[in-house]
């Protein structure tokens, strides 16, 4: 586990007593029965952005605090935990991050104060098939106009700022549109989780080019990536820790059922690959905030760790809590949902294990 700072500790602290207080799998339910098309409580969201956590990790000159990729991860396991839906992940860590790669000054200074006020939700625009590819662009620019497609866009709806992969003169790089632009259209995406994500049309939309190419890309997702294991890892926490006070309280044969060696060897199970995962995560973050030549490596391994291991845990959730974890109005489902969810983002298991044996030399 990683040793904290004392303004990290107080951050996870914060971050801890307010998704308990004013975010807990209640409101999520609440939020999904309500069919809100963002996929996310708005007045959630601005709280969260008054509280800072938008701004975590974009520079103190630009309206942030410059906390780094650990603190916001810190912020991210407790949201999983309560399965709190916001835009966190797409805007102030995705976008924001490949503002702080790629952006020129100018576009800095127009764009990452709002994304740390919450006055502007942006978010990354990558995929356009099924599965995480890349490299596979076929969206392209010419004379400063975008056109192509693009799918499974986290907060695509609410977006105010696409941060789109697109081919160029010069390959593929990221490129920044407005939604507000008329060549711009989306359609809503009804996803297992209830998130919000839509897929986006580009017809000739205006594009302001960011630096770096291709490689402004990979360091992009790479901290997405990084971003979506650590809320992974509370979700999955949350999880495991629901099931094991079932466990210790569910009674059956005159017995409490973790009482049986069977269901015992499981939760140690459990518990082992979650510590590994945490391991896994903390050291992907602690890479990124020190600009470590591993990052790609050590992010792939979290995510592809991350993902077996609360695809596990979310199935043994289930399982354990026997037919009341079978039904809606258990709050098992939507860790299973979510967990399926987050796997396919960003790239699947499958995915990371092929790149990390690639950056490996297999």
């Amino acid at each position: 586990m990683a040793v904290l700072t004392e303004e990290q500790s107080m951050l996870r602290d914060a971050a801890k007593s307010w998704v308990q207080e004013k975010s807990p799998v209640t409101a999520f339910r609440k939020m999904r029965d309500s069919g809100v098309e963002l996929g996310y409580d708005a007045a959630a969201w601005n709280e969260m952005a008054e509280m800072g956590w938008a701004g975590v990790i974009i520079p103190e000159e630009y309206g942030g605090s410059a906390f780094g990729y650990l603190s916001m991860g810190l912020i991210l396991e407790e949201t999983g935990r309560t399965l709190t839906a916001s835009p966190l992940l797409a805007s102030a860590l995705g976008a924001a991050s490949a503002l702080m790669l790629g952006g020129s000054d100018a576009q800095k200074g127009e764009w990452l104060p709002k994304i740390a006020a919450g006055e502007i939700v942006a978010t990354l625009a990558i995929d356009e098939g099924p599965h995480h590819k890349p490299e596979a662009v076929a969206a392209e620019v010419k004379d400063g106009r975008l056109t192509g497609r693009k799918v499974f866009v986290l907060e695509g709806m609410a977006a105010d700022l696409f941060v789109v992969s697109a081919k160029g003169a010069d390959g593929i790089g990221l490129y920044l549109v407005k939604a507000s632009d008329p060549g711009v259209s989306r359609t809503r995406l009804a996803l297992a989780d209830s998130r919000g994500a839509a897929n986006v049309e580009f017809k000739g939309a205006a594009a302001e080019p960011l630096a770096g190419g291709f490689a402004t890309v990979e360091k992009t997702l790479d901290r997405a990536r990084a971003g979506i294991a650590a809320e992974m890892l509370g979700a999955a926490t949350q999880a495991f820790e629901t099931t094991l006070d079932y466990l210790k309280t569910r009674v059956q044969f005159g017995q409490v059922i973790g009482s049986f060696q069977a269901l015992q060897h499981r939760a140690a199970k459990m518990f082992t690959e979650l510590e590994l995962s945490r391991s896994a995560v903390e050291a992907a973050l602690t890479a990124i905030d020190n600009d470590s030549p591993d990052v790609p490596e050590l992010v792939s391994l979290a995510k592809a760790k991350m993902g077996d291991t609360f695809h596990l845990v979310s199935n043994e959730m289930v399982q354990m809590h026997g037919g009341i974890g079978m039904t809606d109005a258990h709050d098992a489902g939507f860790y299973l949902k979510r967990a399926r969810a987050c796997e396919a983002a960003f790239g699947n298991q499958a995915y990371h294990r092929d790149r990390y044996a690639k950056i490996q030399g297999f």
